[in-house]
């Protein structure tokens, strides 16, 4: 373990973040390069000798997170990289992007803020790539099967290393020009840089991956034809079928899809374009969606040069401490201040859409909005709190309902669906069809990023059993588990 006192004599601090004023004129990541460095081994060592350590339940991945707190106290981060990487593909992306629910289960965190579980994760991979210690793993043997991936997001990178190194001749095919899935161009810049993805990507060429770019399975292949090419398909295709708002005034110019918005500001920095055809630059924005996605879209208008950005949550503001239904070690739902809030605009709670108002050259201009509150459990209007606001650029953030089903995809296979809409597994990840496995968001339905990458990885166990019949590849998670979900 490590320092015994630790959490007695240190407390909590976190990556300091760079000023406002400052990354609003960049696309940079927020933080302040090299500011963990200087306090990580001290918060490592606020890992206590808990006995049972719920962060391990908490992770999806079961982190070992005590053993890696250890070896990044004393210092020692090639050790630490190693338990690191035995059960987590792409350390640099949850260490960046997760909500660290270990953090939520950290047995200190009961009386005590918790151990920054996350920021001593990023700081040992970046380590670890500075170092060189993040070198291919290049399988001794192939086995002589062929796989198919389908989605080049966390859960189908996870999914194809894994078989790669496993033996298996992979090739990830992707619909976008770039492999990434929403890591590429869902993740703003400023909360995860690209460069991160392009070294993971080139690692897993001297693997041995193969990617595919501007290819939809569905539309640009037939299933079917893919089915054929290979012994197995892992479908990790996300669940890309976004929430819509049905309110009179939709059709408005001026209305998009969070997903609509949020690449083409990933394809300027790509160097794609100049400035992005969807610009919130002087205009009054509104993001209609509290979760991260929204956050995402405000940080994104406020790059832009936005005149104001609101953004709007139709449930009530969540509390700061634990609500009595979610007592640790579960995942709270609480209020949160991400970068993006800490650089302004006005967050809205109980409040719902009624129509849109446009000009006469129909772009839209004002959202009218009531106020909201429970009644008998039913969310209900409040009579006489309607009102408008300016709104030249609506971004809708309010989650997906599931994969794609216009492409094809799912009838060509002939997949069957569960009650949630999502494509229907078996405890191996196995579909219906035998030889084609589902991972990620298109199993599971709208999620975490370190949901993904467990998904994927016992989704690689599941397939490789199929092929050879037998799999030391490790499963951290069953499609069934709902423990401590999120």
């Amino acid at each position: 373990m490590a320092d015994p006192k630790g959490f007695l004599n240190h407390g909590r601090e976190v990556a300091k973040s760079r000023p406002v004023d400052v990354r609003l004129k960049d696309w940079n990541e927020v933080y302040v390069p090299g500011s963990l460095l200087p306090i990580i081994s001290k918060q490592a060592s606020r890992c206590m000798d808990c006995g049972i350590p719920f962060c391990h339940n908490g992770c999806p991945l079961g982190n070992l997170i005590p053993e890696w707190n250890d070896y990044a106290y004393r210092e020692d981060w090639a050790a630490a990289s190693e338990r690191l990487h035995a059960t987590n593909n792409f350390p640099e992306f949850t260490g960046r992007l997760c909500p660290a629910p270990c953090e939520s289960a950290c047995v200190l965190g009961i009386n005590q803020p918790a151990v920054t579980i996350k920021n001593v994760e990023v700081s040992i991979i970046d380590k670890a790539w500075d170092a060189g210690d993040v070198a291919p793993q290049i399988p001794e043997r192939l086995s002589g099967k062929t796989v198919a991936v389908i989605g080049s997001g966390p859960a189908g990178l996870a999914a194809a290393q894994q078989l790669t190194r496993a033996g298996h001749t992979v090739a990830v095919y992707e619909r976008a020009d770039r492999i990434g899935g929403l890591l590429r161009y869902g993740i703003p810049e400023f909360k995860m840089e690209k460069r991160h993805i392009n070294r993971r990507i080139e690692q897993m060429r001297a693997e041995g991956t193969r990617f595919r770019t501007g290819i939809e399975i569905g539309r640009d292949l037939k299933a079917t034809d893919l089915k054929k090419r290979y012994d197995a398909v892992v479908i990790a295709a996300g669940a890309t079928t976004a929430r819509d708002l049905p309110v009179p005034g939709r059709e408005l110019t001026g209305i998009h899809q969070a997903m609509e918005y949020l690449p083409l500001a990933n394809k300027v920095q790509e160097g794609d374009y100049v400035t992005s055809p969807i610009s919130a630059e002087g205009k009054h924005v509104v993001v209609i969606g509290g979760g991260d996605t929204g956050a995402d879209c405000v940080g994104t208008a406020h790059r832009q040069g936005a005149a104001s950005v609101t953004q709007l949550e139709i449930m009530p503001k969540p509390g700061e401490d634990r609500a009595p239904h979610q007592p640790w070690p579960t995942f709270p739902m609480l209020y949160k201040v991400t970068s993006a809030h800490e650089e302004g605009g006005e967050r809205v709670y109980s409040v719902s859409t009624t129509h849109f108002e446009g000009d006469e050259d129909g772009n839209v201009q004002w959202l009218h909005l009531v106020e909201v509150e429970f009644v008998d459990g039913k969310l209900t209007q409040k009579p006489g709190t309607e009102r408008k606001i300016p709104a030249q650029l609506v971004t809708l953030a309010m989650g997906f309902t599931g994969t794609d089903r216009e492409n094809g995809l799912v009838e060509q296979f002939g997949l069957e669906l569960d009650e949630r809409g999502n494509i229907a597994r078996d405890a191996d990840f196995q579909t219906n069809v035998p030889g084609v496995f589902v991972a990620g968001d298109a199993g599971r339905g709208q999620s975490l990023i370190v949901w993904a990458i467990a998904e994927g990885r016992s989704a690689a166990r599941g397939c490789d059993r199929f092929l050879t019949g037998a799999s030391d590849l490790p499963a951290p998670i069953r499609p069934t588990d709902r423990s401590l979900m999120v």
